[in-house]
């Protein structure tokens, strides 16, 4: 951690500003764009400020799982490439890949967004595995919400593909919907000292005391919450840090639209 660094970022923050003229609870210009890969069964692109994600989605039929035969699942995968950041090295997984992929999916998992059940297409026989590929292209702070609204705004994109019982047509999207009930989003807070912020940029990232990652469905139903950094956190640490993300999260949904 650069303590120069940190330094001048608190001197910001007790004047209420950011680097970048912010405010500390308000997030960058956000777009999502949905379609974006013409392959894919699903597809978003996502933009919160120079930060760029794209997220796919792509089906396989599979046997299910033997405790599970009556139900499809989700994959969830993310590739931190070194063309998004002189940060990410090549090779296998790192840590922070493996962590963005993990949130994303305990995200949608934990709010039961996806009906499983209904991605069984014969039980014990064949079932719908969703597989969601998170593909950062540029990373200038703040993947974790970006991937989030991404995953969500691809899987309300989604079609199946025509399968005939033996072979799926991936040229030939029917015009059925992924069975998407609810629709969570995720928003990170992050404790510099004393104070909390939302969509960090790398800086701030670097400086951070703690992070809290805090996934909400559209009915304000907290469903899963993932914390980072080195120091702990107090239970009003929480608790505040909680409400912000809740609250953002409503701004975050607005980009969502219909289907």
């Amino acid at each position: 951690m650069n303590k120069d660094l940190r330094l001048n970022l608190i001197k910001a923050f007790e004047k209420g500003l950011r680097y970048d003229g912010r405010k500390l609870d308000q997030f960058r210009e956000i777009s999502v764009e949905t379609g974006v890969i013409k392959t894919a069964e699903g597809s978003a692109r996502v933009k919160i400020g120079e930060t760029e994600v794209i997220v796919g989605i792509k089906t396989e039929v599979s046997k299910p799982y033997p405790d599970a035969p009556d139900k499809g699942t989700i994959m969830v995968g993310a590739e931190l490439y070194p063309l998004s950041s002189p940060d990410f090295d090549p090779g296998p997984p790192s840590i922070e890949s493996i962590e963005l992929a993990r949130v994303i999916d305990r995200g949608i998992r934990e709010s039961h967004a996806l009906d499983f059940k209904k991605l069984c297409i014969e039980k014990g026989e064949q079932s719908w595995i969703i597989c969601i590929d998170i593909c950062p292209i540029n990373n200038n702070g703040n993947l974790f919400d970006a991937a989030s609204l991404g995953a969500i705004a691809a899987l309300k994109n989604a079609r199946f593909p025509e399968f005939d019982g033996t072979n799926i047509d991936y040229k030939k999207l029917t015009d059925v919907p992924f069975p998407l009930s609810r629709e969570p989003i995720e928003v990170t807070v992050l404790k510099i000292g004393k104070f909390l912020i939302v969509d960090p940029l790398p800086e701030e990232e670097a400086s951070a005391d703690a992070r809290l990652t805090v996934a909400t469905t559209e009915d304000g139903k907290l469903c899963a919450m993932q914390k980072g950094g080195d120091s702990p956190l107090a239970v009003e640490d929480i608790k505040t840090m909680v409400e912000l993300a809740m609250d953002k999260t409503k701004e975050l949904r607005s980009f969502l639209g219909g289907n």
